[in-house]
């Protein structure tokens, strides 16, 4: 379970065994947790799930994974290899 970064209280990672999934990273801050999916050939992001995540924390994460995006898919493709190239 690699962390890519830690940001403002959010652990922001991804795991490594699961499967063939897309491009994705979780984020955990507190009791919230969620997932989102990132689409790299439209530089976007949507929310794949969250538990506790408030309007305003949504907002925070948002804005972080997108402030980070090149990050976090550099970090996919390091550890994950080119399973992330498959549209979502």
């Amino acid at each position: 379970m690699p962390t890519i970064l830690q940001v403002r209280g959010w652990r922001v990672f991804f795991y490594a065994n699961e499967g063939n999934e897309p491009i994705h990273a979780h984020a955990r801050k507190g009791e919230a947790e969620c997932k989102f999916w990132l689409k790299r050939d439209v530089y976007d992001i949507e929310e794949a799930w969250s538990h506790g995540l408030t309007p305003r924390l949504r907002r925070e994460i948002r804005r972080i994974l997108f402030d980070h995006f090149d990050l976090i898919a550099e970090e996919w493709d390091r550890v994950m290899g080119d399973r992330g190239d498959e549209d979502n």
